[in-house]
């Protein structure tokens, strides 16, 4: 496909020939609800981070994590474009406010070449979002701190996803949050969506008798990059926004979005410098190494960086703990980090990159993360890393940079396995890994 083709000109976009029955359940039924089954999913995939030309890996990674997984909803938790990529860099920002490098460079950026810029992040889009289309999935994004380094505001690119099949990103409605929307394009035209600014808004899940609101899921912009350096927070719109729809939807929720919180480091164990498989903490935890403190996170957890949060609490962890109102958090960011655990009763999950764009883990664990909830206990969802080399086997690429695993639990491999039926690959890699 060209540069100047649009996604909409693609004949699958506009039918659901290629997928009559949906993968999804949800969207078989109108509207995010558990199943008869009792059970509820949603895959997580952060980070695909790449150029306008998408990591055939990522793509087969995506491919098979929603084949296996069946999802009732993707949430892509930001970084989706590599704002920094050579293609961007007619129109390339720094940083989201405008130095006078940034204003002289926007200045230089001619019409044509923020247009060329928009179809470039329309072609990644397109690639990024065709497995799920063909599918019938319905999906949801928020961005991070990379997407709108490409020139690109967040509204412009909430736009531009907006075009395709089964987004769930409805325009914002900041005056009125408490106001659903509906988008009957997406799959779900019977879904209430309560939007707030671009990539923050939430979801609510309903029983299978339609009956009762079960959960919520909110999709969280958590920022950018801070003025006084390291890494931004959500807007005060936003963090109003949490604190306002539990009730309204009368429920508990699950939060997902970009950057960790502070809060992260409260699974991880203070060490010695020396100490086996030990980190070093990022910005304002430098000078300090941790590993996993095996007593909070969860079997298969592991720590590969030091948690790259702001560093300073914007106060979410008290919007979240307050009344017991929020239940998990997950993100994303951090390529190398795939761990889960508890801290005060609140499931905190960080999960590592699932593109071959960037740096990560060992190939082979480049992941897609699934979360099941259960009818039975709706706030105790189960999750699982859906890791490349279970999934699909060895990669064609050779662009990710890699590096070894600091820390990892003791057992290794997820303490569950979601899926009902491994295939060979994995079953063979986990006989092995057990040995």
């Amino acid at each position: 496909m060209n540069d100047k083709q649009r996604p909409d000109s693609r004949p699958h976009h506009g039918t659901r020939s290629a997928a009559p029955r949906p993968t999804s359940v949800s969207a078989r039924l109108g509207r995010l609800q558990f199943h008869e089954s009792g059970k509820f999913r949603v895959l997580q995939l952060s980070d695909i981070q790449d150029g306008p030309n998408i990591s055939g890996d990522t793509i087969r990674l995506i491919t098979a994590a929603v084949d296996a997984a069946r999802p009732d909803i993707v949430i892509f938790t930001g970084n989706q474009i590599a704002g920094y990529d050579n293609a961007y860099a007619a129109t390339f920002r720094k940083r989201a406010w405008r130095t006078p490098l940034d204003r002289f460079r926007q200045n230089e950026a001619s019409r044509e070449q923020i247009e060329h810029t928009r179809d470039l992040v329309r072609r990644s889009i397109s690639t990024i979002l065709e497995p799920l289309i063909e599918r019938g999935i319905p999906w949801v994004v928020t961005y991070g701190n990379h997407d709108s380094q490409c020139g690109l505001s967040r509204e412009e690119m909430d736009a531009i996803y907006r075009e395709f099949p089964g987004c769930l990103n409805a325009e914002s409605t900041a005056s009125r949050p408490d106001l659903p929307r509906t988008r009957p394009d997406s799959g779900l035209p019977d879904q209430r969506i309560y939007p707030c600014e671009a990539g923050t808004l939430a979801l609510p899940v309903m029983d299978v008798e339609r009956k009762r609101t079960v959960l919520a899921l909110a999709v969280l912009d958590s920022g950018s990059y801070a003025r006084s350096g390291g890494y931004g927070a959500p807007s005060q719109a936003a963090l109003k926004f949490l604190d306002l729809m539990p009730d309204v939807l009368h429920t508990r929720m699950m939060v997902f979005q970009h950057f960790p919180i502070p809060q992260y480091y409260r699974l991880l164990k203070s060490v010695p410098p020396n100490a086996a498989h030990a980190v070093e903490g990022y910005r304002v935890f430098s000078g300090h190494s941790y590993v996993l403190d095996e007593d909070k996170t969860l079997p298969g957890s592991y720590l590969g960086e030091g948690v790259s949060c702001p560093d300073v609490d914007s106060g979410e962890y008290a919007i979240l703990a307050k009344d017991n109102r929020y239940f998990a958090v997950a993100a994303g960011h951090d390529h190398r980090n795939g761990f889960a655990g508890e801290v005060d009763g609140m499931l905190m999950v960080a999960s590592p990159t699932c593109g071959f764009g960037s740096y990560g883990p060992a190939p082979a664990r480049v992941a897609a993360r699934l979360f099941e909830f259960d009818i039975r206990h709706p706030y105790h969802p189960r999750t699982q890393l859906l890791e490349f080399g279970d999934l699909v086997g060895k990669p064609n690429s050779h662009k990710t940079y890699t590096f070894a695993i600091s820390s990892e639990a003791d057992q290794l491999g997820e303490s569950m396995n979601l899926l009902r039926k491994p295939g060979l690959l994995g079953r063979l890699r986990r006989a092995l890994r057990k040995k």
